[in-house]
C-alpha cells in the first residue's frame, strides 16, 4: 500500500519516466513507462476496480488524501501493491496531462483515439473521457494545472558587480564578479556568485531562448486565424 501512495507522489511531481517510442498524441513523443504499465495491467481487470482506482486518482488530482482509499482498495481486490503502484501512477499520470490541454484544441475523439493505441479497453476509455470532457473537469483541472507540481517562480531578483581586490592567495586579483539573489514565491531567497565566464554564457542562452521564441512565434500553426 506504500508504494501505491508514493507512486502517486511521484507521479504528482512528474517523476515518471519515459516509455517506449510509441507516442506522438496528448502524451509527448514518448509515453511515459507508468502509463504504459498501467496499460499492460488493465488488460483482465473488472470494471468496478478500474473505477473505485479512477475515483481515488481523481481525488489524488485535487488535492485529497487518498491513503485509506488505497488501503481499503489493496485489502479487498487481487491486485499485488506493485500492480497498485502502476495503476495509480498511471492514471494520474494520464489524466494530468490530459487535463493540461484547453478544450480549445484537445478533442475528445483524438484523446480517445491515443488511449486506443495504448490498447486500453473501451469500457475504460468512455470512463476517462468523461472525466477529461465531462462535469468533473472543471475541479480536477483547477488543482491539476493551477495547483500541480510546478516550481517556486521567481518574485525579485537583485544583482550587484563585486570586484576581489585581492585573495589569501593573490596581493591583487582584481577580479569581477556577479552577486546574485533570487526572491522565490515561497518565500525563500537564494544569494549566489557567478564568475564572469559563466554569466557570458548565461547571457548567451537566453539570448538563444529568446531567439528561438521568437522563431517560433512567427511560425503559421502559431497564429491565430480569423
Amino acid at each position: 500500500m506504500a508504494a501505491a501512495v508514493s507512486a502517486v507522489r511521484a507521479a504528482a511531481h512528474g517523476h515518471g519516466e519515459s516509455g517506449g517510442d510509441r507516442g506522438g498524441g496528448f502524451l509527448g513523443p514518448r509515453v511515459p513507462a507508468e502509463v504504459e504499465a498501467m496499460a499492460r495491467a488493465m488488460q483482465d481487470m473488472g470494471k468496478e476496480t478500474f473505477r473505485r482506482l479512477l475515483r481515488v486518482t481523481v481525488n489524488a488530482l485535487e488535492g485529497k488524501d487518498c491513503k485509506e482509499s488505497v488501503k481499503v482498495i489493496a485489502e479487498s481486490t487481487n491486485l499485488s501493491e506493485e500492480q497498485l503502484a502502476f495503476l495509480i501512477s498511471g492514471m494520474y499520470t494520464l489524466l494530468r496531462e490530459a487535463l493540461r490541454l484547453p478544450l480549445s484544441t484537445f478533442k475528445q475523439e483524438v484523446f480517445k483515439e491515443d488511449l486506443k493505441e495504448l490498447r486500453i479497453p473501451e469500457d475504460f476509455i468512455v470512463d476517462f473521457s468523461s472525466i477529461v470532457f465531462g462535469n468533473r473537469r472543471p475541479t480536477s483541472e483547477g488543482t491539476a494545472v493551477i495547483q500541480g507540481s510546478r516550481l517556486p517562480s521567481v518574485q525579485d531578483f537583485k544583482w550587484r558587480v563585486d570586484v576581489a581586490i585581492s585573495t589569501s592567495s593573490l596581493a591583487r586579483a582584481l577580479q569581477p564578479s556577479i552577486l546574485m539573489m533570487l526572491k522565490l514565491s515561497d518565500g525563500t531567497a537564494h544569494r549566489f556568485e557567478v564568475p564572469v565566464a559563466k554569466f557570458q554564457e548565461l547571457r548567451y542562452n537566453v539570448a538563444l531562448i529568446l531567439k528561438e521564441m521568437n522563431d517560433l512565434e512567427k511560425r503559421s500553426i502559431l497564429k491565430i486565424q480569423d
